[in-house]
C-alpha cells in the first residue's frame, strides 16, 4: 500500500526523531560516563591531597620547633617571625597556583567536543542542501 504525502512526512519526521534521540542517548551516556570519571578521579586526588597536607602540617611544625630552639638564646624571635614570614609567603604562592589551576576547565570536555562536532556536520550538511537549490 503507497503512503500518501502526509503519512511520509510523518514517517520522516519519526525517523528524524529516532535518530536525534539516538544521538542524545550516545552523548548522554558519554556526559555519565565522563562524570563518573572525575568523580573517581576527584575523590583519590582528595585523598591523596589530604594526606599530603596532614604530613607537611607535621614536618613544618617540626621543623619550625626545631629553627625556633636552635636560635633560642641569641635569636628567637627573629626565628619565630622568619619561619611565619616564610610559611605564609609559601601559602601565599601555593594559593595563586591553585587558583590558576582550579580556572582551568576540563568537566565534559570531550561530550562538549563530540556536540560541537555534530552541530558542525548538521550545519554543513543545512549549508549543502541550500547550495544545492
Amino acid at each position: 500500500m503507497a503512503l500518501g504525502p502526509t503519512q511520509r512526512v510523518f514517517e520522516a519526521a519519526k525517523r528524524l526523531l529516532k535518530t536525534l534521540l539516538s544521538g542524545g542517548e550516545t552523548r548522554l551516556r558519554l556526559a555519565v560516563l565522563e562524570l563518573e570519571e572525575e568523580r573517581d578521579r576527584l575523590v583519590s586526588l582528595l585523598l591523596l591531597v589530604g594526606a599530603s597536607l596532614v604530613f607537611l602540617l607535621l614536618g613544618i611544625a617540626t621543623l619550625t620547633a626545631l629553627v625556633v630552639v636552635i636560635f633560642w638564646d641569641s635569636y628567637r624571635l627573629i626565628a619565630i617571625a622568619g619561619s611565619a614570614v616564610m610559611l605564609l609567603a609559601l601559602s601565599g604562592i601555593l594559593a595563586l597556583r591553585a587558583r590558576k589551576q582550579a580556572r582551568t576547565h576540563t568537566l565534559l570536555k570531550e561530550t562538549l567536543s563530540q556536540l560541537a562536532a555534530d552541530r558542525n556536520l548538521l550545519e554543513a550538511d543545512a549549508h549543502d542542501e541550500k547550495s544545492r537549490r
